[in-house]
């Protein structure tokens, strides 16, 4: 099981790297190192699981953040709607993606960055992703709202890239233009 320890901190070079492809078909130890990280964010979202264990509540998870430099992702949240989005992905890629921006009013949080950084983070509205999940089946999402900013937050991991390198340091609250401000 994992647990707070196995994600690694703002600072660790895996962290500012681009992530590896994984090889068709999935390997069966990466697809193992997925279902921990599903795990891990079911088990966070559950009051008593996360006490007992001291985890902090996640919505998703890059393979990454716990020092595995491969380009895997798991999500589990519900959207705007409350419909719940569970995914164990693999090698995710932005396809397609609105003019139209997004941000969360309250910001964005990370499980590798303990403190609390202030600021908007402009994303994409919409997104079209298309990866292959465990079966080797590929998926082709098509996500918006906070679930779109989710998936990008993500794959910005594989990539080296940290939710606060987009947020405008001179001044962090100023909306983005042609921006939809969502709340969480």
């Amino acid at each position: 099981m994992l647990t707070m320890e196995d994600i690694i901190r703002d600072g660790h070079p895996t962290l500012r790297s681009v992530a590896e492809e994984v090889p068709f078909p999935t390997p069966e130890e990466d697809k193992e190192i997925l279902r921990e990280m599903l795990e891990y964010l079911k088990n966070s979202q559950n009051p008593e699981v996360s006490s007992k264990y001291g985890l902090r509540a996640g919505i998703g998870l890059a393979a990454p953040q716990i020092n595995v430099s491969k380009r895997m992702i798991a999500i589990h949240s519900p959207d705007e709607n409350g419909t719940l989005h569970s995914y164990m992905i693999v090698n995710p890629k932005i396809v397609s993606h609105s003019v139209e921006r997004a941000y969360l009013t309250s910001g964005e949080g990370c499980l590798s960055v303990d403190e609390d950084i202030p600021g908007f983070v402009p994303r994409y509205a919409r997104i079209t992703v298309k990866a292959t999940d465990l079966e080797g089946n590929e998926l082709k999402l098509r996500l918006k709202g906070i679930m779109s900013i989710v998936l990008q937050h993500e794959i910005d991991h594989l990539n080296g890239v940290m939710f606060y390198d987009h947020i405008d340091k001179k001044d962090p609250f100023k909306a983005p233009e042609n921006a939809v401000a969502l709340e969480r």
